[in-house]
């Protein structure tokens, strides 16, 4: 007898790749189009997913700081999420990234558990190769 195991919704699986690659996503949250980076994924204490994020773009409900503010930390709701996409650019957060969070019990995912991506170097010219 073999036993399925279900996939990931896409709006948990695309979040789970932005964390891995450090990838902003855009996505819609109760009808807002936001631009965000996503720190952590894990379950609340009502088992509920949650996704933290930085957003740095978009719209909010509530409004919405400068980039890099340490105001613009948004707990949403991953059953909330629709149309994430991953998007090529800069991985956003601010310095009070560190700072104690209630809204995830349960870790799935931490941005910090995954290296940032480092740029190839690029290999030295042999003086052969020179003219």
């Amino acid at each position: 007898m073999s036993v399925s195991i279900p996939a990931p919704e896409p709006a948990h699986a695309q979040i789970r790749a932005a964390i891995i690659h450090r990838r902003p996503i855009a996505a819609l949250y109760r009808g807002r189009r936001r631009l965000l980076c996503p720190h952590l994924l894990g379950w609340n204490r009502d088992r509920r997913l949650q996704v933290l994020c930085y957003q740095y773009g978009g719209e909010s409900e509530s409004g919405l700081e400068p980039a890099g503010a340490p105001d613009n930390w948004r707990c949403l709701a991953v059953d909330n999420l629709t149309h994430v996409e991953l998007l090529h650019g800069p991985w956003q957060t601010a310095e009070n990234h560190s700072r104690p969070q209630t809204c995830i019990e349960d870790v799935e995912l931490d941005v910090d558990d995954y290296p940032e991506p480092t740029p190839p170097t690029p290999s030295p010219v042999p003086k052969s190769a020179k003219l």
